[in-house]
């Protein structure tokens, strides 16, 4: 006799179901990136072997490469991306035999599946390539293809899948020197205990929300990003409350994406000042703060100064606003800036932090309301 549907067993059949079907979507659009990525980085090394041109663009390549496929609307493809492509393919070669029979005629003809004939034979130690597509995100690929030593990147393959680690905790570990301290220690299962007790499972939603996931579907930063709803209201607010200031601000990015080294970095607000003619960054913490914050925007400033000041520019400004229950803190970064200058030059059409901390607060206290 069929058992009868309860309600309590309707809920939990249908979550069941949701949760089934989200990591299988996560799953697929992973692998279809991941591969993506490898076979860009396979052509691309194939034809500097092969390519009947490719003396005519030598070291120019990956340059000249990168603007043609962003003429084209192809995300993620900067020369810097490229190059990590090409590294991904030749770090992982065997990958050829994962790729599954649907997409086998994207593979360059001249490129063998025959794991003898490859031409970058890599270390034995590495964990099946299947494994790699299926259980890490082309994140995790990206840190691992960055480790240089055979034998440490197999050893950081195992731990992550055994693991199932986050990016941010397969960074950490890299970070904290894993490898080397597993080499040191005289009882590496206690060790490897203590590591997994503390470790950052992968989530299938944030593994979703990869920066280079949505990117590759198409989506923007800010459509799956932002960190809690209170969070965006209050970006919102803000944004409306620099504009209508009539200093000069003008709006030019929300949630941009800049790469710093192999990280992917996220600043909130992006304003061109009309008057002070420099760009004005605006990063918004919903926590109290620390000096990790105006650290990290004082790089984001730096990064700017060096990559995006034009001729007649003035040097970029830096606001960071951190916010706690009823209260909240203003702060400039100047990324080396002459304070006498700032003062004397930036402080006059900047709004006051006076200003903004009332302004956030008030925002606050009507949210809560």
């Amino acid at each position: 006799m069929t058992r009868k549907l309860t309600f309590v067993r309707l809920v939990d059949s249908i979550h069941e179901v949701h949760e089934k079907l989200v990591a299988q979507a996560s799953k697929a659009v992973n692998i279809s990136l991941t591969l993506r990525n490898w076979l860009i980085g396979c052509y691309i090394a194939e034809y500097e072997y092969h390519g009947a041109d490719r003396a005519k663009y030598g070291d120019k390549l990956l340059a000249k490469l990168s603007v043609e496929l962003e003429n084209q609307n192809m995300n993620t493809c900067g020369k810097r991306q490229l190059y990590q492509y090409v590294r991904f393919y030749q770090t992982y070669p065997k990958i050829v035999r994962s790729v599954s029979a649907q997409f086998q005629h994207l593979i360059p003809e001249w490129v063998d599946a025959n794991p003898k004939k490859v031409r970058f034979e890599t270390a034995q130690l590495q964990v099946n390539p299947q494994k790699l597509l299926q259980q890490l995100s082309y994140t995790h690929i990206e840190q691992l293809v960055s480790i240089e030593d055979d034998t440490k990147r197999a050893f950081y393959e195992i731990e992550c899948i055994r693991g199932n680690w986050s990016v941010r905790e397969l960074k950490r570990q890299i970070g904290s020197l894993y490898y080397e301290r597993s080499g040191l220690s005289k009882d590496k299962k206690k060790l490897s205990e203590l590591v997994k007790s503390g470790a950052e499972s992968m989530d299938v939603a944030l593994n979703i929300r990869d920066p280079y996931v949505f990117e590759f579907l198409g989506l923007k930063p800010k459509e799956v990003i932002g960190e809690s709803d209170l969070e965006d209201e209050l970006l919102d607010k803000l944004q409306d409350f620099l504009l209508e200031l009539g200093h000069g601000f003008c709006f030019e990015a929300r949630q941009k994406r800049i790469l710093i080294g192999d990280a992917h970095n996220f600043i909130d607000l992006v304003f061109y000042h009309r008057i002070l003619k420099c760009h004005v960054l605006v990063d918004l913490k919903v926590e109290e703060f620390n000096h990790e914050n105006i650290g990290q925007l004082n790089t984001y400033v730096s990064w700017y100064r060096k990559n995006m000041m034009s001729n007649g520019d003035n040097p970029p400004v830096g606001i960071l606003l951190c916010t706690r229950k009823d209260y909240a803190l203003a702060e400039y970064a100047l990324a080396g800036m002459d304070n006498k200058l700032f003062v004397s030059k930036y402080q006059p059409e900047l709004p006051k932090k006076e200003e903004m901390q009332k302004f956030i607060e008030e925002q606050m206290k009507e949210a809560d309301s």
